[in-house]
């Protein structure tokens, strides 16, 4: 049963749960007006962005009861169709992530073909209510925390489309709003820039403020074969050339670079330069920094659109954003604190969960209302480190966060606030929540006693962690393989550094086989097929409107099946999937006693041979 068709079962399935209400008319004498409903799960997330999609559901997926809470009627926070920013990360190939965010990305591939902004909330969407172990609350937002002790007992929240007020009660809380409504429990935490010789960070050219990276609203083009002049409201700025008349020199410092306003051509403009409220509260100032990026977005298009020198010809402006996106307000403060120099140093540390590869790119907070450079970027390692240390309290024993309100500095966030880095932070958030369950303890204790098996359990669901490799199971080790196939046992379920470490197959031809000398007990397989990492490949287009079509990527694996034999025995069917367009399989099937196994692709997405990375028996 594909997704989209599962997630409509499960929809009419709950549908058919309620009660029918058959009474007479409702009057004030008879009915109520705000309805009180009490939940209770173990993991409680705040924030439905990435981030909070990935902790609820790493945390659901490894048996954690889990309540997600959105104060939007969608999903995905700055990557939804509300916001349209684009989704990126580390900057080469090599290092793309994988986990929760490639199977979003690809699921999108197969369902969203068009690439349109609204289908892509339903495939998060989709993602999230197809997990039984989720409750969804969309259009609710928190509005108060209830304390026992030190320790968040409950958060209160409104939902304003059903008139509800919740109290959610849980074991766990995460905060993945970004703006850390959870504060409310008295955590610690800090705003704005800290002074440059606090941490030593020396890209930190004054701080001991306030100030932010501002928010922004983007604008998507259409190609048309007409042309028409724009006419922007009233109220709307209306620009001239003497607005854009300032120097933009190149940097000459090495790996730094300077940005600046792009108001020159609409290929490939995304606009994020549209951007205010740095010098503001980005918070308690939310509206008045909307009305004010509304002004400069319009007359910004009217400039370009009616250029005399015909910039924009053949484009027209087929939506703008209502809701600003954030880059940066609050950050909680954990056990570690991470800075530039963590980030410049590669964070090689023990408790590692996550990883970054975004530059160092800070914003200037005057931004679009600055004449000159608005943001630059100081060049990073390929990759850094984020510990678990980032995701935990210091001082409110049951609250983790994951997103832009991690534990870190203005300038550490500036490399680790971009979203394809907080899907991976959500991940392990999720992953570091449902170990703290399992086990009853805190994230604190976790850290100390069971890191070890977050890592691994991140790892197994395709988070790559820097510094270290998966370890395959013990099963795969101990068998028999060809030369060809050794290369799968490695752990390296990528290519890196020149190495394929993979195995081309040719679908329905060859297959890859394990043997052992007496007979084993099996029950399912993990299996990593090559999703092409191409850091841009996956990401929703600028233009919104088009007909070209997308599809999964041409080597990977579109069905297989796994098949066992006991002695000289035939080939015997364990598991078959006759669809598939994930990077990551993990099947199970009734136990089997067998002295070999095999997977075998019988057809891929297009590619002459599919491309496997890892088969691992279980």
């Amino acid at each position: 049963m594909n997704l989209l068709r599962k997630t409509a079962v499960l929809a009419l399935a709950a549908t058919l749960s309620l009660t029918a209400r058959s009474q007479g008319m409702l009057t004030e004498q008879n009915s109520k007006i705000i309805n009180d409903v009490s939940l209770e799960a173990d993991f409680v997330v705040a924030g439905g962005g990435l981030a909070g999609v990935c902790a609820a559901v790493s945390a659901a997926r490894h048996g954690a009861t889990v309540i997600l809470i959105q104060d939007r009627p969608v999903l995905g926070g700055n990557a939804s169709s509300e916001m349209r920013m684009g989704i990126v990360g580390v900057l080469k190939d090599q290092y793309s992530e994988a986990g929760l965010l490639e199977e979003m990305q690809l699921r999108n591939f197969y369902f969203n073909p068009l690439q349109r902004y609204t289908v892509w909330d339903d495939v998060i969407y989709s993602t999230v209510v197809s997990e039984p172990r989720i409750k969804l609350l969309l259009n609710t937002s928190v509005e108060d925390v209830v304390m026992d002790g030190d320790r968040i007992a409950a958060v209160k929240c409104w939902n304003i489309n059903a008139y509800t007020r919740y109290t959610v009660s849980g074991k766990l809380f995460a905060d993945c709003t970004g703006d850390g409504i959870l504060r409310l429990s008295g955590a610690k935490f800090r705003r704005g820039r800290e002074f440059p010789d606090e941490f030593g960070e020396s890209y930190m050219q004054q701080g001991g403020d306030s100030h932010t990276m501002g928010n922004s609203i983007l604008l998507q083009l259409r190609k048309t074969d007409e042309d028409h002049p724009f006419i922007a409201p009233d109220w709307a700025y209306h620009f001239t050339d003497d607005d854009f008349d300032y120097e933009t020199p190149k940097s000459t410092i090495p790996d730094v670079k300077f940005n600046y306003k792009r108001i020159y051509h609409p290929k490939d403009n995304n606009f994020w330069w549209v951007e205010f409220g740095g010098l503001y509260d980005t918070i308690f100032d939310a509206p008045d920094i909307q009305y004010e990026l509304k002004r400069i977005a319009y007359g910004i298009w009217e400039y370009m659109k009616n250029n005399p020198d015909g910039r924009c010809k053949g484009y027209e402006l087929d939506w703008i954003g209502s809701l600003p996106a954030k880059r940066e307000s609050t950050r909680f403060i954990g056990p570690h604190i991470l800075t530039q120099n963590d980030v410049l140093s590669g964070g090689r540390f023990e408790d590692v969960v996550a990883y970054g590869g975004w530059t160092l790119d800070d914003h200037d907070p005057e931004a679009f209302h600055k004449k000159g450079r608005i943001s630059t970027e100081y060049a990073t390692p390929d990759y850094f480190g984020i510990p678990f240390d980032c995701l935990y309290s210091v001082n409110v024993p049951n609250l983790m966060f994951a997103g832009r309100d991690i534990s870190a500095t203005h300038m550490g966030l500036s490399a680790t606030r971009v979203m394809a880095t907080t899907a991976l932070l959500g991940q392990a958030c999720g992953t570091g929540a449902a170990v703290a369950i399992e086990k009853g303890v805190d994230p604190a204790r976790v850290r100390s006693e069971y890191i070890g098996l977050v890592q691994e359990l991140l790892e197994d669901d395709d988070c790559m962690l820097p510094y270290r490799w998966r370890k395959p199971s013990a099963l795969t080790l101990s068998a028999r393989t060809s030369e060809d196939c050794e290369v799968l046992r490695n752990g390296i379920d990528r290519q890196w550094d020149g190495a394929d470490n993979g195995v081309w197959v040719e679908p329905g031809d060859e297959s890859i086989c394990y043997s052992w000398k007496k007979p084993v007990t099996l029950s399912g397989a993990r299996l990593v097929f090559d999703s092409v990492f191409k850091v841009r490949s996956k990401r929703m287009r600028k233009l919104e409107a088009t007909t070209e079509r997308v599809s999964p990527p041409a080597p990977l694996a579109k069905s297989y099946r796994i098949e066992y034999k006991l002695k000289k025995g035939p080939w015997t069917v364990a598991y078959e999937c006759p669809l598939n367009y994930l990077r990551l399989n993990k099947v199970s099937f009734p136990p089997v006693q067998a002295d070999a196994v095999r997977v075998v692709v019988t057809e891929s997405w297009g590619g002459e041979k599919a491309h496997i990375f890892a088969f691992d028996a279980l």
